[in-house]
């Protein structure tokens, strides 16, 4: 807080709560910068030492990985937040059985990655090694209960504490290895090594913080409780983690390694700028919701101008990288990834339908729909599948980015035409895309920044 503008830091200091959760999202969004930031340049001097092809295959392994570890979470975090939130007197018990739930879920879900490894590359001998070290990481999982905990408490900091810590210590752990012309599958212990380190913190942070906590009660009637509550989350959940991963696992056996290499190298860049809006969102969205109890017309015009800002904030971003793709891929990557330019050309225009999509999450979540925010997902998802498979066999790289960016828009925009009650969502994101109309409506938005008024003031129709 020693960093805040005096401003702001006058208007919370005597509110303990608000500081509270202020304290708690600088933390969040400080560890996520910082990871994306030193990600990519661990990412682009990883992917210049071992080439595309065991870049490419590092890659495949990691999002065949990533689709598990959706499975070995059963949807339980949001369920273990909101109910210790509820019943702070049940907390024991339902972590204790949370724990058991996540240490079977990560058990069944790395025997399911590495029979599905086992099936896709029988005769891949690498390929299953590093399918069976990073996934060794789900039976951890158990862990996760204490970012649940820090999470109810609004005590984030110690999870970005832990994670941050371990990730730069093993940053510097794989730049070393890459100094001494390490194989592959190094980098494979690395991360487990990684993700060790992060269940050791956390198990320790909380035993520290919270002695009340080494007595955990595990209960059949609390996990079929848990279980009922969190099925939804878990298929939501899955469908995501499709939706993100399935073109890396489809051109690596459609195509091969060094395609995965030349399209993750391509989203890397692409997906950098992915936290902008969601910060955005996150700031101004409790602001657009006060508005909503005074004016429905007035709200309504605050979600306009909120996707007026996402769509130019995307062109502003993708328009300028359509033409500087293959020479900012070329300088960082080296030439051996140059093919990535002509895909990070395509894909960067799916941030247009990403950053209306990270604004109307939260509408659904505002308006209680989040059966139909699943459904959209789910629409996505399917739509990516089946370009995928159309397009991939043609145009490799380039399709798998073509469906990406298609499949966004059929989830972030399209759906809502679909549905009597989104429909109006839909046509406020129509209008955003008029650039023309959009323009003269950011001029007002200075209300972006929505200062508070006197209290006197009465709000203007225009306003």
């Amino acid at each position: 807080m020693n960093l805040t503008p005096n401003f702001v830091r006058r208007r919370i200091a005597n509110r303990p709560n608000l500081l509270k959760i202020v304290e708690n999202i600088s933390w969040l969004f400080l560890g996520r910068i910082l990871h994306i930031t030193v990600g990519l340049i661990l990412t682009i001097w990883m992917a210049r030492y071992l080439g595309p092809e065991q870049f490419g295959l590092l890659s495949f392994s990691t999002a065949l990985v990533g689709l598990s570890g959706a499975f070995a979470g059963l949807g339980l975090k949001d369920i273990v937040v909101r109910d210790i939130a509820r019943n702070p007197a049940g907390k024991e018990e339902t972590l204790g059985t949370a724990t058991l739930l996540l240490f079977f879920g990560g058990l069944l879900a790395y025997g399911l990655i590495l029979g599905i490894i086992f099936l896709l590359r029988p005769d891949d001998l690498l390929a299953k090694a590093l399918v069976a070290i990073l996934g060794s990481a789900t039976l951890l999982k158990a862990s996760e209960v204490a970012a649940y905990w820090f999470e109810s408490q609004v005590l984030s900091k110690y999870s970005v504490w832990a994670q941050v810590g371990s990730f730069f210590i093993f940053a510097a752990i794989k730049g070393i290895l890459i100094l001494n012309d390490a194989p592959l599958v190094a980098f494979a212990w690395a991360t487990l090594a990684e993700a060790g380190l992060i269940a050791l913190l956390m198990s320790t942070l909380i035993c520290l913080r919270e002695s009340a906590l080494r007595r955990l009660r595990i209960t059949i009637f609390r996990a079929k409780e848990l279980l009922l509550d969190s099925w939804p989350l878990l298929l939501s959940s899955i469908t995501i983690m499709i939706y993100m991963k399935i073109d890396q696992i489809m051109l690596g056996q459609m195509v091969g390694d060094e395609a995965v290499a030349i399209y993750s190298t391509a989203v890397r860049i692409s997906e950098a700028w992915y936290f902008v809006p969601m910060m955005i969102v996150t700031s101004v969205f409790p602001a657009i919701l006060e508005t909503k109890r005074r004016s429905k017309a007035h709200y309504h015009q605050r979600m306009q101008d909120l996707y007026d800002l996402m769509v130019w904030l995307s062109i502003a971003v993708a328009l300028p990288m359509s033409f500087l793709s293959t020479p900012i891929v070329t300088a960082l990557f080296g030439e051996a990834f140059a093919a990535s330019g002509h895909v990070l050309t395509i894909h960067i225009w799916a941030a247009v339908f990403v950053f209306l999509g990270f604004a109307s999450s939260r509408w659904f979540l505002a308006e209680n729909l989040q059966f139909l925010s699943f459904q959209r997902t789910a629409l996505g998802a399917v739509v990516n599948v089946l370009l995928n498979w159309l397009t991939i066999p043609h145009y490799g790289a380039i399709g798998a980015a073509i469906a990406t960016v298609v499949s966004q828009a059929a989830a972030g925009w399209f759906f809502d035409a679909l549905h009597p009650v989104t429909r109006q969502m839909f046509g406020m994101k129509l209008k955003s895309m008029n650039l023309l109309r959009s323009s003269n409506q950011l001029r007002k938005i200075g209300s972006l920044s929505w200062k508070r008024r006197p209290k006197e003031t009465k709000i203007s129709s225009h306003d």
